[in-house]
């Protein structure tokens, strides 16, 4: 059990440094994304971000952009179904958790393909909030209110 809540006090840093990264990086990449976007004189993107995407065309970063918003997705997946197991002592929430992470993604692009800006701005949230620790928050509440055997 000791071993247990050594791994979660391991989690909890990790998932926040991992969420920091990725305000870091997307907040750069939209910076720059805009500043080939509209042809700018100049881009608001951090100098060493600037470096890490010197000669990068709009296309690709955007293909970039995608590509870490799946990553980061898969990382906090992976957090939450370690954190899941690491609270309740075995996999029993693996299929659940895939299925709920698979479900708000499935609805994001729903939202997305409606072309509705309204719904569409509803869908970057949702794609967010599978990117960030709120995942893991949210899970742990849930687990810490199941309702427990009698007896």
């Amino acid at each position: 059990m000791r071993s247990h809540r050594t791994l979660l006090v391991f989690l909890i840093p990790v998932s926040l440094l991992l969420g920091a990264a990725r305000e870091f990086l997307f907040l750069n990449l939209n910076y720059q994304i805009d500043h080939l976007a509209r042809r700018s004189a100049f881009s608001y993107a951090h100098s060493v971000f600037q470096r890490w995407t010197g000669g990068m065309d709009l296309d690709a970063l955007l293909r970039w952009k995608w590509g870490l918003a799946v990553a980061f997705i898969a990382a906090m997946w992976t957090l939450a179904i370690l954190t899941a197991r690491v609270l309740v002592g075995d996999h029993r929430y693996l299929r659940v958790i895939t299925l709920l992470f698979l479900a708000v993604a499935g609805l994001a692009l729903m939202l997305h393909l409606t072309a509705v800006p309204a719904l569409e701005a509803v869908s970057v949230k949702l794609l967010h909030a599978l990117q960030y620790p709120v995942v893991l928050v949210v899970l742990w509440v849930a687990l810490r209110l199941r309702v427990r055997p009698v007896g």
